[in-house]
């Protein structure tokens, strides 16, 4: 995996953090970093295997 990719996508994921974290609180989930840290790991995935979709998807519609 692309080493600067995953510095922004983990500046993305940060930034949503709050959100994410009030989110849970209001379902009744208290959740900690260390809870925090298998989402994020998770998260990264996802969004690179979402960045690799849309690198194929853009290098198909341009041959």
């Amino acid at each position: 995996m692309n080493q600067e990719r995953n510095m922004k996508f983990m500046q993305i994921a940060m930034s949503r953090l709050p959100e994410a974290k009030q989110f849970m609180e209001q379902k009744g989930i208290e959740i900690t970093m260390e809870d925090i840290q298998p989402m994020m790991n998770l998260l990264m995935n996802v969004m690179n295997d979402a960045y690799e979709l849309g690198r194929s998807d853009a290098q198909e519609n341009t041959e």
